[in-house]
């Protein structure tokens, strides 16, 4: 039976407490992301599927086992000893089903979050990034999917999407600052910091600027509610932080050049 609305608002203040436990029990570890003038029911990743799963969880443990499919729990970053490569063409088609719920970014979300709950399995399917880039699963007027690629210590201008986004990460680590308009000047005001198996997800107002921190490539599936490709958007200079125009094509010149930089070979593979 699915918890009202009202019910969950209720227990607004424990939400943190009870995320916490739903990723030591389950293994999956969520990212709130949240924005303060947002209406509640816009809080992505939400309380009441946290608190569903978390009930699964404990019920499970209570009876001295687990459920099919579900992760044993072994500390907050546990994963599955196998790791059998995740189906692809079975994620897509999950993601474009959920994606016409009447909450799309939670539902997409979910899948996503069971997709990278085992990284090493995301990564044996996508492979080892070798450059940065953009391997393209599905584009659609509604939904676009693709696995990130970053080359070690790379950096990427704040932006904005103009639509939901969902990150999911399955090989090292992705640092996010999260901006704010004002005035038109950006102010930063929070950061997320991303490791493997972490999910995170964007409103369609949000600016952020990433950076992979690490010695060596980070790489995540990121989940669009919209044509990524096809929409005109804007970033701005890192150094002064200038608007300027940005869309699909600007990001995959970011990309080629980044690869000069590291000296990675540019190949369309």
């Amino acid at each position: 039976m699915a918890l009202s609305r009202s019910i969950v608002y209720k227990i607004e203040t424990v939400c943190i407490a009870v995320k916490r436990l739903y990723t030591y029990l389950t293994g999956v570890n969520v990212v709130l992301v949240m924005k303060e003038d947002l209406p509640t029911e816009a809080v992505h990743m939400t309380r009441r599927n946290i608190l569903k799963g978390t009930a699964a969880a404990l019920a499970a443990t209570a009876c001295g086992g687990a459920p099919a499919g579900a992760l044993v729990p072994k500390g907050p970053r546990s994963v599955p000893a196998a790791h059998s490569p995740v189906d692809i063409d079975r994620f897509v088609a999950d993601c474009v089903a959920a994606a016409k719920d009447d909450r799309p970014q939670e539902s997409v979300g979910e899948v996503l979050a069971r997709a990278v709950s085992d990284p090493r399995a995301m990564l044996v399917a996508v492979g080892e990034p070798h450059k940065a880039g953009l391997n393209v699963f599905h584009r659609s007027a509604n939904l676009t999917i693709f696995a990130a690629t970053w080359t070690p210590q790379m950096n990427l201008m704040p932006h904005n999407h103009l639509m939901w986004a969902l990150i999911g990460i399955y090989t090292g680590r992705e640092d996010n600052i999260l901006w704010r308009n004002e005035d038109g000047r950006l102010n930063g005001y929070g950061a997320k910091c991303l490791f493997e198996g972490d999910v995170a997800a964007l409103p369609e107002t949000a600016i952020h600027s990433v950076t992979n921190p690490l010695e060596r490539f980070t790489g995540g599936i990121h989940i669009y509610g919209g044509d990524f490709f096809a929409t005109k958007r804007t970033q701005w200079d890192p150094e002064s932080l200038t608007e300027e125009p940005s869309d699909g094509e600007v990001i995959r010149r970011v990309f080629e050049r980044e690869n000069a930089r590291a000296g990675c070979a540019t190949d369309n593979g």
